[in-house]
């Protein structure tokens, strides 16, 4: 049984190089380190939101080897390890308990699914091939499998089954899972604080990938029972939150995340194809939608819409930039960095 996954979890983008075909495996390297210094609670590696979908099964077990070396136990890990087929699934879940995952993430077989009775078998057959803790992942909106209340009861039942990630937005059914035991969580941005409210222990939230500094905040100020000062953390977090999970724009999660992280200064590069960049437009409403957010460790004049071509060019050279301290730009940064962290 591995370490708790509790608090704020991130869903953590996957660096990609200008071409968006390969894991640029030092922006990744750099780029847990950044998590970490936000004192984040605990990585989700191989996340929809890291682009999981779209890579190799020799990149996905790459990803995880290098994730969970450099990480090396400064939090707890999940590691995703959907795959279509069960006896797949075990395989890639035995990778991630020997590289040291404390958990792994699991979706319900989705393509000619096996229905409720081979979907229960297919998770308690993974759970007597692993010791590492095992998070079901209840997404009907993607999958087009739910995770009953009634099916969630008998699997967490299973010793090291322990966890469930809900996507599925409806706090009413959240509630229930939280009643039943276990521990639930959240994975529906727009409720995010009544989760957890609610009995939820934390969240997996691609949003951490943005606002990470926000989102432990959030997480801290709920866990205090500081119930007024998160409701008003969150009015200024809930714009971005709704835009991510719905807009008119056709922005994908995974794009709008990437995109709104790329435009606060962390460089992690392109999506890979077929997920395409977002629209001007769109650009423009996601400016407006991080627009409340307070100055975090987020460059203001950084929020403007940039073509790719541009951006791209633009994120290479802030991230090249290392001004003396006793530059001007130095000294701006530094005093910001003191308003912020007095």
């Amino acid at each position: 049984m591995g370490r708790d996954i509790e608090g704020v979890c991130i869903a953590m983008c996957t660096p990609l190089d200008s071409t968006g075909e390969k894991v640029d495996d030092g922006r990744l390297r750099d780029y847990i380190d950044e998590i970490l210094d936000t004192g984040m609670h605990s990585i989700l590696v191989g996340a929809g939101t890291g682009e999981y979908a779209y890579m190799t099964e020799p990149e996905v077990r790459h990803l995880v080897e290098v994730c969970c070396s450099h990480i090396d136990g400064r939090v707890p890990v999940a590691v995703q390890t959907t795959r279509m087929g069960t006896a797949q699934t075990i395989e890639a879940t035995k990778h991630a308990e020997d590289f040291g995952a404390d958990a792994v993430m699991i979706l319900p077989p989705w393509l000619e699914s096996p229905f409720e009775r081979g979907v229960i078998w297919h998770y308690e057959e993974i759970a007597r091939h692993t010791n590492a803790d095992i998070i079901m992942y209840n997404t009907p909106g993607s999958s087009g499998i739910e995770i009953t209340t009634a099916m969630y009861r008998r699997l967490i039942a299973v010793d090291n089954i322990k966890y469930m990630k809900d996507s599925e937005g409806d706090l009413a059914k959240l509630q229930k899972f939280v009643a039943i035991g276990g521990k639930v969580l959240c994975g529906a941005d727009p409720i995010a604080p009544y989760a957890l409210m609610a009995g939820a222990v934390g969240w997996i939230w691609g949003v951490a990938n943005v606002i990470p500094h926000e989102c432990v905040q959030l997480y801290e100020l709920i866990a205090a029972g500081k119930l007024g000062e998160a409701l008003e953390l969150w009015k200024l977090m809930e714009p971005l939150n709704s835009f991510l999970w719905d807009n008119d724009f056709g922005v994908e999660y995974l794009v709008g995340a990437k995109t709104a992280a790329n435009m606060v200064g962390r460089n992690l590069g392109p999506n890979r194809k077929p997920q395409l960049p977002v629209t001007g437009d769109a650009r423009v409403a996601l400016q407006a939608a991080m627009s409340p957010l307070p100055v975090n460790k987020v460059v203001r004049d950084r929020l403007v819409y940039r073509s790719w071509e541009d951006e791209q060019d633009w994120l290479t050279s802030m991230s090249s930039r290392s001004p003396r301290p006793d530059s001007a730009e130095g000294t701006e940064r530094s005093e910001r960095s003191i308003a912020r962290n007095p």
